[in-house]
């Protein structure tokens, strides 16, 4: 075993622990500026990715660009739902236009060489986004992950370029915290959730 870093677990304990979901509605500006999201994108990248595949992306959604996504939010929602009314319409919209920086986290779990488990990829991806997630509450910001049925909308995936075999799976939204809540979670004990073989 390798000695620890000085001081390098209360540190990481500190972070992880004290690490939690933001709702978008609460993320402001600033969000990172260009440095930071690349030293994020780089945290990413040390996820564990067996057999080095990558089997992940992240679609950066710039200011530009939101007022489409929130239109494809709203088309996905009537092509589900015929009776969605205007203001569910105008929700889907505003949901593209929160936090100040957006990413959809996107898994490739099309055939790939080497073959690695579609699960173990995921973990991948998830290691990831956890990853972009600390990195943001070191930095001092708040991070907060969406999703829904719209991620699997034919026409997010034509507007997000998706290629066969890759999927969004959620969306990472990092921003300045503006009103911090009280966190009503209460996260499991380790007895919650190992066994002994």
């Amino acid at each position: 075993m390798t000695e620890p870093w000085p001081s390098a677990w209360d540190n990481a304990q500190l972070l992880i622990a004290s690490r939690h979901n933001v709702s978008p509605k609460r993320l402001v500006e600033p969000g990172p500026d260009e440095v930071q999201l690349q030293a994020l994108l780089g945290l990413a990248a040390a996820a564990p990715d067996h057999q080095q595949l990558t089997p992940w992306r992240f679609v950066i959604v710039p200011p530009a660009r939101r007022p489409r996504l929130g239109e494809v939010f709203a088309l996905a929602l009537a092509d589900r739902d015929a009776s969605a009314t205007a203001q569910q319409l105008e929700q889907a919209r505003e949901k593209a236009l929160r936090a100040p920086l957006l990413m959809v986290a996107v898994a490739r779990l099309g055939p790939r060489d080497p073959d690695v488990p579609a699960l173990e990829r995921m973990v991948s991806l998830g290691a990831a986004i956890q990853n972009i997630a600390l990195g943001a509450h070191a930095l001092g910001y708040g991070c907060g992950l969406t999703s829904g049925q719209a991620l699997s909308s034919p026409r997010l995936r034509e507007l997000l370029r998706l290629g066969e075999g890759e999927a969004a799976v959620c969306c990472v939204n990092i921003g300045t915290v503006s009103k911090h809540k009280a966190s009503s979670t209460t996260r499991p004990e380790p007895g919650d959730f190992t066994s002994t073989l």
